[in-house]
């Protein structure tokens, strides 16, 4: 008998249904060759920035390690491509501050064949040689995040971790990346969940897919029949369609019917969460002994020319990617790295597409500043109504804008908001409620250190 029993009202309390625009879905994933130069930051995850392994001047091959993790809160970064190492200098980041990278020029020619690799028997490795040939692999949570997956799964003694909970809810509108991945790798998912399974101990998966993508529900259950015997108490589940359904507290709600206690984790009611790309990626870079060199990204909006999902390798300039998907004068667009809810905006299309990015969102920039005016809260109370974790954004709201932070965190519990956009997205006066948390968890974050 299961710990817990499957949730019959399989949802959380709260939220949204924007609409999905999800255009992009029913198009198979298709690969964008190399740029002639790559920018490779050596921080494109939560932790410690690697540290370089090569020279200006060196070649490389694709797949070679060019920079090693610093410590266990850190992943290698790996060459995407054939070529020369131009030059390891500060760069500009998607987040603002320039941040030191490595600066491959690729050569003419370079196919996309991965010429680096140690290929394992993953079915005689032992949990700790899984976690460390993750962090070999570079792998880091592809759902935004980017936090180290190695990381993530490392259980500390003493924890039982009985679930893993697979999120393939892909609940942001636009993004599909990882509904073509779950139709065209249900294997490599597989094979990931297999390995994330043992390396945590976990006696059983569930997959939990939002019911606008049956069609993936029906691949993955297929795959899992195909498994037979060996399927290792796998299971797929669809939920009902409503963001935030992926946030891995609300999966957790929708798919076991428990809640994460506040300020808590999965890991403390013996769950661990991990996104059904980062699984079906790891499923196939281990075996062959791979590192991440690409990711799938969505590339859509009413800018692109030719939308959809691609294979794009890691460093590609935003501006190499927006030419070949067609974008119609993209220094005029309003360009969202991720999904619309919780994705940020770049100011500079030198930025380069890093481990994190899931989607690349184009919009008419004179029609997004339009709608921007900010207007005085009115008390309406629609963002209480819809905030997943049962905060107040309007008290909040109001006392970042006296900037009494410390108030946010000691009384009105800030620390649970993760920043989902629900409040800001329902607000009639358009206020950028999620930017001021954002604001404020930072400046607390800096007082704490």
């Amino acid at each position: 008998m299961s710990l817990f029993p499957f949730f019959k009202n399989n949802t959380f309390a709260r939220g949204v249904h924007p609409d999905a625009n999800k255009s992009t879905a029913g198009s198979p994933i298709r690969r964008m060759p190399f740029a002639s130069r790559m920018i490779l930051p050596l921080v494109q995850h939560i932790g410690k920035p690697a540290v370089p392994l090569v020279r200006a001047g060196e070649e490389v091959v694709r797949g070679q390690p060019i920079a090693k993790a610093d410590g266990f809160l850190s992943v290698p970064i790996h060459a995407p491509a054939d070529g020369v190492i131009d030059s390891i200098e500060l760069k500009p980041s998607a987040r603002g501050p320039w941040v030191e990278s490595i600066v491959l020029r690729v050569y003419e020619g370079s196919t996309q064949e991965v010429g680096w690799s140690h290929p394992r028997d993953i079915d005689a490795m032992e949990p700790q040689e899984i976690l460390q040939a993750i962090q070999d692999s570079g792998m880091v949570g592809l759902g935004g995040a980017a936090f180290p997956s190695h990381a993530k799964l490392a259980v500390p003694e003493g924890t039982k971790i009985h679930t893993l909970v697979v999120n393939g809810c892909e609940c942001e509108p636009y993004l599909t990346c990882d509904h073509r991945l779950m139709l065209e790798y249900p294997e490599d998912l597989m094979t990931g969940i297999r390995l994330a399974m043992k390396s945590v101990g976990a006696k059983r998966a569930i997959i939990g897919v939002e019911d606008n993508k049956m069609d993936a529900v029906a691949a993955i259950q297929a795959a899992i029949e195909k498994l037979g015997p060996a399927d290792g108490g796998i299971t797929v589940q669809a939920v009902p369609t409503k963001y935030p359904q992926g946030a891995e507290k609300m999966l957790v709600k929708s798919l076991l019917g428990v809640e994460v206690p506040a300020g808590g984790l999965p890991m403390h009611i013996g769950v661990v969460v991990n996104n059904v790309g980062t699984l079906a990626l790891l499923g196939s870079l281990l075996p062959e002994g791979k590192g991440m060199t690409e990711r799938v990204v969505t590339v859509t909006g009413p800018g692109i020319r030719k939308p959809g999902d691609y294979w794009v390798p890691l460093g590609t300039p935003m501006r190499t990617v927006l030419k070949w998907a067609g974008a119609q004068d993209a220094s005029e667009q309003e360009i969202i790295l991720g999904g619309p809810m919780m994705g940020q905006a770049v100011a500079s299309l030198d930025v380069p597409v890093t481990k994190g990015v899931s989607g690349i969102l184009v919009f008419d920039k004179l029609r997004v500043e339009s709608d921007r005016k900010i207007w005085p809260c009115i008390k309406c109370g629609e963002c209480v109504k819809v905030c997943p974790m049962g905060l107040n954004p309007s008290m909040l709201g109001m006392l970042a804008g006296r900037r009494e932070y410390e108030e946010m965190g000691a009384h009105y519990h800030l620390g649970d908001c993760f920043e989902c956009g629900c409040c800001t997205y329902v607000c009639p006066s358009h206020i950028p409620l999620v930017q001021q948390f954002r604001v404020a968890k930072g400046i607390l974050r800096g007082k704490a250190t």
